[in-house]
């Protein structure tokens, strides 16, 4: 992502979310995007992003319960389901350890430009392409096997008509709750 950027772009800071080389209120907001739970320590990252924000912290993060009524966790890779879940990394457990903290359901659109593989509940046929599920870090954690079985069954649903009849109501609706979730502190200093 780095490379990417375009020149003259503002500087780039390599730290971990636990360690942030900047001081107390140095910025008026601190943002963590679907990150936390990659985080080895999630109390010290809270508590930086905390400390290193003047108005107020913004998390983006899932609901892992909702994951577990997708279609695409729920009938083809289940595996996903038991990837790193770190205690206390879920939406309400935030929500919680951020004393004060809100919660608010962020519905994926259908045609969401960010592939992130919950963003793809109404284009299953997307899950079939290397392109777009190769960067995935849920698909690059679970096995071999388990993406070659989920695809191979995906497929034959969607060849068969079966994921049409299970699944198709959903290419009509415009959103839906896919467990994206934005928890907000507003800090009182």
């Amino acid at each position: 992502m780095i490379a990417q950027r375009p020149p003259g772009a503002a500087p780039v800071v390599h730290a971990g979310a636990e360690s942030l080389p900047f001081g107390d209120g140095s910025f008026d907001a601190a943002l963590a995007v679907l990150t936390a739970h990659h985080w080895a320590h999630l109390d010290a990252g809270l508590n930086e992003m905390q400390r290193v924000a003047r108005h107020r912290v913004v998390i983006v993060t899932f609901d892992s319960e909702a994951l577990e009524d997708l279609w695409i966790t729920a009938d083809y890779f289940p595996e996903m389901l038991g990837l790193k879940r770190p205690s206390g990394a879920s939406s309400r457990d935030l929500a919680e350890k951020l004393l004060g903290a809100t919660s608010t359901p962020v519905p994926a659109p259908r045609d969401c430009t960010d592939l992130f593989f919950a963003a793809l509940w109404a284009r299953p046929e997307l899950l079939l392409d290397d392109e777009i599920v190769r960067p995935m870090w849920v698909w690059q954690n679970i096995s071999e096997e388990s993406r070659r079985v989920g695809r191979q069954r995906l497929a034959a649903d969607l060849e068969s008509g079966a994921w049409e009849r299970r699944h198709g109501h959903l290419r009509e609706k415009d959103e839906l709750d896919v467990g994206l979730r934005l928890v907000a502190l507003e800090l009182r200093r």
